[in-house]
């Protein structure tokens, strides 16, 4: 009998004693919001401790439009949407804004959703667009899932070439980038900003676009890049700055004076980063905070003179990955985030050119965001179908090819130093703290002699 009640002692002190080790259960408002920023080491994302991470995440639009809100909310909860981006691996989500709607905010005015049900989330009944911004970061960090700000439009009503129009300044647009910056910059999960969505245009000629030189132009994205970056990383030098290309890049002996559109590369829109080479990106002493981020789509988007006369994984790297971003990548200037990408599994070349994406993506261990987890972008449809709760498999099934695994346990990796990603996913450096754990469990173990004790009965 006394060995009996000496054993339930000891077994009640060990589970006391495991119970305070801090590697299980935390809570999210527990967990330290300043460790789990990032920053660059040549062509590498790193974390504070000099781990490398893979940014692999997934975009849910609808702050940008009219609604101020994300997209399928009158068909799914925001928890259980938010759930489905995290447990299918996707450790990084993009959420799309407007300079219209921000600059409500930084005003004081907050402008209510609509297209909600409140039936299926009562808890969103008076919440304002602000309020479920916060709401949804909050639920990340409990779920291990990190965001990114995109600055998709000016105005709600669609895509403009430049980040300025007549009814928005540059001034107002940076005003936007510092208001937002303030507002997240104690909780890194809100670890990146994508500072201008698809620069393009044709700046030549009659019309104005953005370009990309040495110029202090009002047009010259690069000169803005490195303007709006620097205010924002006054504010939080931690973030991850996104610099996304343009259209349009001067061929070799000819500049933006130019007229002709042969005397000219193109590209998609935000996808020419070719200026890079002859212009890069300098911020400073922040120059670690810089990752390129362009775009690609396939010939269901717009049959590129790439796609015309057939193509494959070498022709396209050739063609136009190498010379408009990849380059930067190999010379090991700067990490690669490909900010959009995506599109129909058509059974043809577009799913071809996917797949041949994928297998890029996944061969170099780019970062990327898969565009989008919306069904109801016209041109690509998304991960969900139209009730916002199914998953395309198939689609699924290729991105997750892209996503940054462990290839030990197959677990997806999110990007939190302590909270795991979805429910079956891991994070940065968990290898390392369930060893440190089992370590100590054996050591507790061996010293309350349970290894060698027999049960009594």
């Amino acid at each position: 009998m006394k060995r009996n009640r000496f054993f339930s002692a000891v077994i009640a002190i060990f589970f006391a004693m495991t119970m305070i080790i801090p590697q299980y259960e935390l809570h999210a408002e527990d967990i330290s919001s300043t460790d789990d920023y990032l920053h660059t080491d040549g062509n590498k994302i790193l974390d504070d401790s000099g781990n490398q991470v893979r940014l692999t995440g997934i975009a849910w639009f609808g702050f940008e439009t009219p609604n101020s809100c994300f997209h399928g909310l009158w068909a799914n909860r925001l928890d259980d949407m938010l759930d489905i981006v995290a447990d299918n691996g996707f450790n990084l989500l993009r959420v799309p804004l407007s300079v219209q709607l921000v600059n409500q905010w930084r005003q004081g005015v907050y402008p209510m959703p609509d297209s909600i049900n409140y039936y299926i989330s009562p808890e969103l009944q008076g919440k304002n667009s602000l309020q479920i911004l916060d709401m949804t970061v909050a639920y990340c960090k409990k779920i291990g899932l990190k965001v990114m700000l995109d600055m998709h439009r000016i105005e709600n009503s669609g895509q403009t070439p430049t980040w300025y129009t007549s009814n928005y300044s540059t001034d107002d647009y940076e005003a936007c980038w510092e208001w937002l910056a303030n507002h997240y910059k104690n909780d890194d999960t809100v670890i990146a900003a994508d500072i201008f969505n698809e620069p393009h245009g044709k700046p030549y000629g009659q019309s104005e676009g953005a370009k990309w030189d040495a110029s202090a132009d009002a047009n010259n994205w690069k000169y803005e890049a490195e303007k709006v970056s620097k205010k924002i990383l006054t504010i939080n030098p931690k973030l991850l700055i996104m610099i996304e290309g343009v259209e349009n890049y001067p061929k070799e002996g000819h500049d933006y004076s130019d007229t002709n559109p042969n005397d000219y590369y193109g590209n998609w829109w935000g996808g020419n980063l070719r200026g890079v080479k002859d212009y890069p990106v300098n911020l400073g002493n922040y120059k670690n905070q810089v990752v390129y981020s362009p775009h690609e789509y396939g010939p269901s988007v717009s049959q590129q003179p790439w796609f015309q006369n057939g193509f494959d994984e070498e022709s396209l790297e050739k063609d136009t990955w190498g010379p408009n971003w990849f380059y930067i990548h190999q010379n090991n200037i700067a990490p690669i985030l490909i900010g959009e990408w995506g599109g129909k599994m058509d059974g043809s070349d577009n799913e071809k050119w996917m797949r041949y994406l994928a297998d890029f993506i996944n061969k170099n261990k780019l970062n990327h965001t898969f565009w989008c987890l919306n069904p109801n972008s016209g041109d690509t449809g998304g991960i969900l179908d139209y009730d916002f709760k199914t998953v395309d498999q198939a689609k699924l099934a290729l991105v997750q090819t892209t996503l940054w695994k462990d290839q030990s346990s197959g677990k997806y990796i999110g990007l939190d130093h302590q909270v795991n990603l979805g429910k079956d996913g891991t994070h940065v450096g968990a290898s390392t703290s369930n060893i440190q754990m089992g370590d100590i469990n054996r050591r507790l173990a061996d010293l309350v002699g349970l290894r060698n004790m027999p049960f009594a009965h």
